[in-house]
C-alpha cells in the first residue's frame, strides 16, 4: 500500500496530490483533530496504482492528517540544524537521566497501585520527590550561610508587622 508520505499536500488549494497526479479533495474534519481528504472512486478505478494505493471496496483513497502535522514536521527539521543538534546531545544528560532516576529510585518501574487516578497520584509524588532532591541540591551548592540568609530574609519579609 501506498503510504500517505507518496502523497504531497498543496496548501493554496487544500488538497492532496496523488503520485499519479489526480486531487483528492478535503472532506471533514473528524472529532481527534484529524482532516480527511478523498479521491474520487472513477477517478481511482481507472488509475494503474490502484491495487497498490487502497483496499477499499468503495474505491476510495482516504488520507488523513492531524492538525499540527505542519508543527511536527517543523520540529524535526529543526532537530537536524546545528542548534537543535546540541539539544538533542544534551536530552542524555537532563530528560533521559530524570526518567532513569525515577524508574531506578522511585518506583516507575511498577505501578503500585490500580487505576488511573492512583497511578497519577503514585507519580505526581515521585516527581515532587524528584524536585526536592533537586532543590537540595542546589542549595548545598550555594552553601550553608547563603541559606540561611535566604531563609531569615523571607521568614522577616513575611511576618513583618503592618
Amino acid at each position: 500500500m501506498l503510504k500517505k508520505t507518496a502523497f504531497i499536500y498543496d496548501d493554496y488549494f487544500d488538497c492532496d496530490l496523488c503520485p499519479e497526479g489526480q486531487v483528492l479533495d478535503y472532506a471533514t474534519t473528524s472529532r481527534d483533530s484529524y482532516r480527511e481528504y478523498k479521491s474520487n472512486a472513477e477517478t481511482c478505478l481507472a488509475c494503474p496504482l490502484f491495487r497498490e494505493c487502497t483496499p477499499s471496496r468503495k474505491h476510495v483513497k482516504v488520507v488523513t492528517f492531524h492538525l499540527w502535522e505542519g508543527y511536527k514536521e517543523q520540529i524535526i527539521e529543526h532537530r537536524y540544524e546545528e542548534r537543535g543538534k546540541r539539544i538533542y546531545k544534551r536530552r542524555k544528560e537532563t530528560v533521559e537521566r530524570s526518567f532513569a532516576d525515577a524508574k531506578e529510585l522511585h518506583g516507575h518501574r511498577y505501578a503500585r497501585l490500580r487505576g488511573i487516578t492512583k497511578v497519577t497520584e503514585q507519580s505526581l509524588l515521585a516527581a515532587a520527590c524528584q524536585n526536592m532532591k533537586k532543590i537540595a541540591l542546589l542549595l548545598d551548592r550555594e552553601g550553608p550561610t547563603a541559606t540561611r540568609l535566604r531563609t531569615y530574609r523571607t521568614c522577616t519579609t513575611e511576618y513583618a508587622p503592618i
